[in-house]
């Protein structure tokens, strides 16, 4: 299947989903992706797979003037319900239905690594950018940490094997700081930068169980491929694993990295 198909049948629907779970994980990356684009007041913002406005928010907070875009209609329909205000529209990357040079800076906020082509939408994001305007996009580490791998790691102990027909996501060489900040490099970019950046998800482990039960993301679809016995598998696995990161306090407090890429169009 083709990568991108792939991705517009993942999240059909997913908005709430999402919303309830890995979007309180994806808030912690919205002030410095926000930093390194250089948003403020006044600022001409594209907020690119803006999910349910998660940076928009954080943007609009700033008294930045924003736009926002998503490929799933429900995601955009959150996004407008959650941003009072909020310019938000339908749009499938790397076709934006947007003038050339007519923002000061774009973000992506994890959109990049859920992107078939990424060369192609990273030039798609110069083209909208002013000149001297800056480019701010985050990608999850790889090997992911334990805040989204847990799931996986506990498919993989409870002896699932990982289906054939998903594709791998086509950004995965470029989930380093070195080979993102080269990327954008490639594609015209000057001034790159890439950094990590490490937090603590902290969330009660039943709660996160629930958004893979939800089928949020690729790891949440092959667990609701399985068979009851199979799930109830997993899900022995996921408690076990997520109890090393307990607090005693009900909460586990899961190890998050990402990777931060920022540039400057010429």
């Amino acid at each position: 299947m083709d990568f991108d198909s792939y991705e517009r049948g993942l999240w059909t629907g997913r908005a709430d989903a999402y919303e309830g779970g890995f979007a309180r994980l994806t808030v912690r990356a919205a002030g410095p992706l926000l930093d390194a684009a250089g948003v403020g007041a006044g600022t001409e913002v594209l907020d690119v797979g803006t999910g349910p406005g998660v940076v928009a928010a954080v943007a609009m907070e700033r008294r930045a003037k924003v736009t926002a875009v998503d490929a799933e209609p429900s995601m955009a329909e959150a996004a407008a319900r959650n941003v009072p205000g909020l310019d938000v529209r339908v749009a499938v990357l790397p076709d934006l239905p947007l003038p050339d040079a007519d923002f000061d800076a774009v973000t992506g906020n994890f959109v990049i690594n859920h992107a078939g082509h990424p060369a192609a939408v990273l030039a798609e994001l110069r083209r909208v950018l002013r000149p001297g305007g800056r480019l701010a996009l985050t990608c999850w580490s790889n090997p992911p940490s334990p805040a989204l791998g847990l799931a996986r790691e506990a498919i993989e102990a409870a002896g699932v094997p990982w289906p054939q027909d998903i594709p791998v996501p086509p950004f995965r060489p470029y989930s380093s700081p070195r080979a993102f900040a080269a990327l954008l490099a490639g594609v015209g970019f000057t001034g790159t930068a890439a950094r990590l950046l490490n937090w603590e998800h902290r969330v009660d482990p039943q709660e996160w169980w629930q958004v893979y039960r939800a089928q949020v993301g690729t790891n949440g679809a092959v667990i609701a491929r399985q068979d009851d016995a199979t799930i109830e598998r997993i899900k022995g696995k996921f408690d076990s694993l997520a109890a090393r990161y307990a607090t005693g306090d009900g909460v586990v407090a899961l190890p998050a990295s990402a990777v931060l890429a920022s540039g400057t169009r010429p």
